[in-house]
């Protein structure tokens, strides 16, 4: 859904405020509101949070909290729903405003989770694909419960190589090679239910 009609500038975009919790993306000027996620979305990338965090330190890991400036055809600010930095980054954002400028290193790996629906299948096989390459990811996971795969994009010469992981596939990350992950424990985690008595 877009918000604004006026085409904001980096600086505008990181200035606004509504007033709202909204989040917003912004894509060629336009601020787009994004819809909170699923329950699902949200227990698949806690549990890779939770799984990140047997090999990294905690601080970096971000869990949407962190945006990134990525290019199109104006300024682009993504919101991963997973992000894990390095130290150089970390470093970078030194405390301030969780925005990973241009400027800045690139995060070491970018997880988004795959909501219903052909625009956001879009959004994370496409056009996401191509930004985050450009900006220099090394290691971009999309992780699709709707059509039960996690796809593993590696940066080679400046474009992603893609491995597709299903059923009990073990995952293989590069960034991450001690990762002990297959794709159905990854989507299972969306599919949890607790009975409360």
């Amino acid at each position: 859904m877009t918000t604004t009609t006026k085409k904001l500038t980096l600086e505008e975009y990181l200035a606004y405020d509504d007033g709202t919790d909204t989040k917003y993306e912004l894509v060629d000027g336009e601020l787009i509101a994004m819809p909170p996620e699923t329950s699902r979305n949200n227990r698949i990338a806690l549990y890779l949070l939770a799984e990140f965090l047997k090999l990294v330190p905690f601080y970096l890991i971000c869990h949407k909290d962190t945006e990134i400036v990525v290019t199109g055809n104006r300024t682009r600010i993504r919101l991963p729903d997973l992000m894990i930095l390095t130290e150089e980054l970390f470093a970078a954002l030194g405390g301030k405003r969780a925005t990973i400028t241009q400027d800045m290193p690139s995060p070491a790996l970018v997880v988004e989770v795959v909501s219903p629906g052909k625009v956001n299948e879009d959004r994370d096989y496409r056009y996401k694909r191509s930004e985050y390459a450009a900006r220099g990811i090394s290691e971009y996971w999309i992780v699709d419960p709707g059509n039960a795969r996690v796809t593993v994009l590696t940066l080679v010469d400046g474009l992603y190589e893609e491995a597709v992981f299903q059923e009990n596939n073990h995952i293989t990350s590069t960034t991450f090679p001690d990762l002990k992950l297959n794709a159905a424990q990854v989507l299972a985690a969306g599919e949890v239910f607790v009975v409360y008595e």
